[in-house]
């Protein structure tokens, strides 16, 4: 730790990536209208996971720092993504394992008859 380089990052490069940002948020905006059936997600969270690495790199400095630090985030991105995948394949292929599908709530009520 005590060989720690100190570096001065230029404020074009923190404009340029924060301009990414609001482009990849963009982009998230755009996609929610667009209709992928079961992709939607995955397209969202890939974006999301972009522009997660971005404020990681630069604005947490993974770029720049030991890269134990960089491979310890990486290792724990990768095991979140396992995670995900796991839940994902689950979620989507409920219909077809289950015979029985979502259907409408059909509220009744019984009043009873006065006497």
């Amino acid at each position: 730790m005590d060989k720690h380089k100190n570096h001065i990052t230029p404020v074009s490069t923190y404009l340029k990536v924060g301009g990414a940002l609001l482009v990849l948020t963009g982009v998230t905006v755009a996609v929610s209208f667009v209709h992928l059936g079961p992709f939607n997600l995955v397209v969202a969270l890939l974006i999301a996971g972009a522009k997660a690495s971005l404020v990681g790199l630069f604005f947490m400095h993974l770029l720049y720092d030991n890269k134990l630090f960089a491979t310890i985030f990486s290792i724990s991105l990768l095991f979140v993504s396992v995670f995900i995948i796991l839940i994902l394949f689950d979620t989507l292929t409920r219909d077809a394992i289950y015979e029985q599908k979502a259907q409408p709530i059909k509220a009744t009520q019984l009043i009873e008859k006065p006497n």
